[in-house]
Formats: C-alpha cells, sequence, structure tokens
C-alpha cells in the first residue's frame, strides 16, 4: 500500500519548492492530499505563472480547502504517514508552534505533531528574527523537523530547478516512506575547480 502524505503549501517565498515536492512524493508512489493557503495561490502565480496552481493540483490526489477545517486531514483517526510544509511561511510556523489550528494547514500539521507523525517545514525566511527562532525551537521540541531550503552546494548545482529539485527530494526522505533519493555527498568529488 502506497503511503499517503499531506502536502501543505503557504505563501511564503519558494513556491518552485511546493512543486518540487509534489512531483518527489508522485516518484515514490506517494498519494497527496494538497491544501493550499490564500498566499500559496498568489504566490505561485507571481513566482512560477497563473498556470503553476493547476500544475500543483494535477501532481496530487486531492485538494482540500484551506478553510475547511472538517476536512478528513483535520483528523488524527485519518490514515497519513506524515506532512510536509513547503515553503512554510513565518506566520504558518508561529501558528503551529503555537497550537493556533486557525485553516487547515496548521490544523493538519498539529495533527501530525499530535498523532507523533513526521511533520517537515521548509521555513523560508532570511533573516530570522528571535521569534522565528523560538518558533523553530518550539516545533523541534515537538518533534517537527525544520528543513529550511538551503542549496547543497557541495552539489555544484548548476540551476535553480536542480537546487529546488534537491531541497524537495530531502524533504520526501525525511518522511521515511521509500529508499532515499536525495543526492548524497560523494567525498571522492573533491573541492570546486
Amino acid at each position: 500500500m502506497s503511503a499517503r502524505v499531506v502536502l501543505g503549501v503557504s505563501g511564503a517565498s519558494g513556491a518552485a519548492l511546493a512543486l518540487d515536492c509534489a512531483r518527489a512524493l508522485r516518484d515514490v508512489g506517494a498519494k497527496v492530499e494538497l491544501v493550499l493557503s490564500a498566499m500559496a495561490e498568489r504566490t505561485l502565480a507571481l513566482e512560477i505563472g497563473p498556470a503553476a496552481r493547476d500544475e500543483l493540483v494535477a501532481l496530487t490526489d486531492r485538494l482540500h480547502p484551506v478553510v475547511d477545517l472538517g476536512a478528513a486531514i483535520a483528523s488524527g483517526s485519518f490514515p497519513v504517514h506524515g506532512m510536509i510544509v513547503a515553503p512554510c511561511s513565518m506566520r504558518s510556523l508561529a501558528a503551529i508552534a503555537q497550537g493556533l489550528d486557525d485553516t487547515l494547514l496548521t490544523r493538519a500539521a498539529s495533527v501530525q505533531l499530535k498523532e507523533r507523525r513526521p511533520l517537515v517545514l521548509l521555513a523560508r525566511e532570511a533573516p530570522l528574527t528571535l521569534a522565528h527562532l523560538r518558533n523553530m525551537t518550539a516545533v523541534t521540541e515537538m518533534g517537527a523537523v525544520v528543513l529550511p531550503p538551503v542549496p547543497a552546494f557541495y552539489l555544484r548545482p548548476e540551476t535553480t530547478a536542480q537546487i529546488t529539485a534537491q531541497i524537495a527530494a530531502r524533504a520526501v526522505d525525511l518522511l521515511h516512506i521509500a529508499t532515499p533519493r536525495a543526492r548524497a555527498w560523494d567525498p571522492t568529488q573533491g573541492p570546486a575547480p
């Protein structure tokens, strides 16, 4: 039976991460339950183009309205393996850290924490304030993994697409639903020219 994963997309910059996470989840055969914040839809259009939302939805199995707090993914009894929020805005991070389940995205994340399921947050902001750092500490203490979308420069990526695909693969690997797919560091490569 294939894993079922919730993919939450908030309005932080880095909309390409959402598409690459959906692709990476599809590549490992996962069923994807999608929830988009209103700002996520706007950011997808601004950063990728007007067809980005439809492309993302096509990569998933079901789209849940962010206002539907009665959706299946809002309940711990609905079987999912875990959740990725990509990208994760500082607003969403703060809501998750404080248990403010005011949207389906933040409620679904809280469900992962209470059920002790994997929750991977691609927290996107720079520079970080003390509030951001404290919220990252709080969610980490609750069991989430904070994965800032920082490039693996040692892999010598040549394009932004390579960077976002690697970060997405790493996020999916952290769910432990398939054989790891992210490229690993190879010490025999030597330093960059």
